[in-house]
């Protein structure tokens, strides 16, 4: 089996907009079952919407306008992607946080693809993998995992291929450490990672304030009123959410909120 290290770079926008932010950059690099690097894959993407990459986009990856203009769109990048996986027998994915390949799914979704190569696609998560390893659960980035691990860094941060060669070397690094059965698929998710890191905080601060955490506490001080939670399935994840960490805590949460 075939590891593939995948990195994404994305358009953000300054501002608040109903308008999605697309995959401009694919990174990936592919490892053989030895770990040794057999090839890789890099391509930049014109999006449809924030076609002009705003200042702070522009500095952060050092994508040239001119680069993004001359771009292919999404459709016939990720089908020459896809078609460059498929040299492999099988594969894993091997990504740093779950965002790069939610960002490919919704990607694929609003071009109106299939989109079953990703969603039933293995992929690993290294952040979480590098984390456990470290026994810590404040997220680090690529290049503070590197630095940990006494690696020198090499090439541009926040350039999809180098970014996926950066962590090809974590991932090289602590293999023996890592527990594959860990492996996910992707799953859709109407909550962030703000939101949970939220639930989290707060079940620390009630237990900070000797006040039991309950999901009716947490709805009440937190959610109520609150035009971010109206979607009624991201209310229904982040209860799953706060009773699993009350799990994990060996503190079951009493109460429900329907």
């Amino acid at each position: 089996m075939d590891y593939i290290i995948l990195d994404i770079e994305f358009n953000g926008r300054k501002f608040a907009s109903d308008l999605p932010m697309e995959v401009i950059e694919i990174g990936a690099v592919r490892l053989d079952s030895s770990l040794q690097q057999k090839d890789v894959f890099s391509a930049l993407i014109k999006p449809v919407y924030f076609s002009k990459l705003n200042s702070f986009i522009k500095k952060k990856t050092g994508i040239p306008q001119e680069d993004i203009d001359q771009a292919e769109r999404f459709p016939k990048v990720i089908a020459a992607f896809t078609a460059w996986l498929n040299r492999s027998d099988s594969f894993m994915l091997v990504t740093w946080g779950g965002e790069d390949l939610k960002r490919i799914v919704l990607d694929t979704r609003m071009h109106k693809l299939d989109d079953d190569l990703w969603m039933g696609a293995d992929y690993f998560d290294l952040l979480k993998g590098f984390l456990r390893y470290k026994n810590i659960t404040n997220d680090v980035s690529v290049e503070a995992a590197l630095l940990d691990l006494e690696i020198t860094a090499e090439g541009t941060a926040h350039r999809a291929l180098d970014d996926a060669l950066m962590t090809a070397e974590v991932f090289r690094k602590i293999f023996t450490e890592l527990d594959f059965g860990l492996k996910q698929q992707y799953k859709d998710m109407f909550t962030n990672a703000k939101e949970r890191r939220m639930v989290k905080n707060a079940i620390r601060a009630m237990k900070a304030q000797k006040i039991v955490p309950q999901w009716e506490v947490f709805a009440e001080r937190y959610l109520a009123g609150n035009a971010s939670f109206e979607d009624v399935r991201k209310v229904v994840e982040l209860q799953q959410y706060f009773e699993a960490e009350m799990e994990k805590a060996g503190n079951p949460s009493a109460g429900t909120v329907r």
